[in-house]
């Protein structure tokens, strides 16, 4: 059991730079047709093409299960769920809190989400695929608690 335990949280925390590796080299790299209505002020609907980026990290976690489920990978399960989980982080700090696609959180005032808003708000000033910063999620440079 510690093992699926260590598993799992190893995997979530990995994911964190899974995400700032695909933001920074993918996202804003080779499929920044996906990625640029995100850095638009208006959009045309609700969804926006960045949301493929949640479809391919959920069929990757559900690969993993698969494996699990087939016998194939024991520990198939502690990585799809870590997965899952940093993905679902991913979505209540990212798209709720941040971006407010739900009005929820909107009251939260710590030292930590305002340190996630300010790194946020200055990814975002880059409206551009180049000369980016702040590609993380959860992990927030230093700087911006100080503010």
């Amino acid at each position: 059991m510690a093992l699926y335990i260590l598993v799992f949280l190893t995997t979530f925390f990995f994911m964190e730079f899974m995400a700032w590796f695909s933001h920074k080299y993918i996202m804003h790299g080779f499929l920044w047709n996906l990625h640029a209505d995100h850095h638009k002020k208006d959009h045309d609907s609700w969804f926006e093409r960045n949301d493929a980026f949640f479809i391919i990290y959920a069929v990757i976690s559900i690969g993993f299960f698969l494996l699990w489920q087939n016998n194939i990978l024991e520990i198939g399960l502690a990585i799809g769920l870590g997965i899952f989980a940093y993905g679902l982080a991913y979505f209540l700090v990212h798209d709720i809190f941040i971006h407010q696609r739900f009005k929820l959180f909107r009251n939260a005032n710590n030292v930590y989400s305002r340190a996630v808003r300010r790194a946020h708000k200055m990814h975002h000033k880059h409206t551009g695929k180049g000369d980016g910063e702040c590609f993380g999620m959860l992990l927030v440079p230093f700087k911006y608690f100080k503010k």
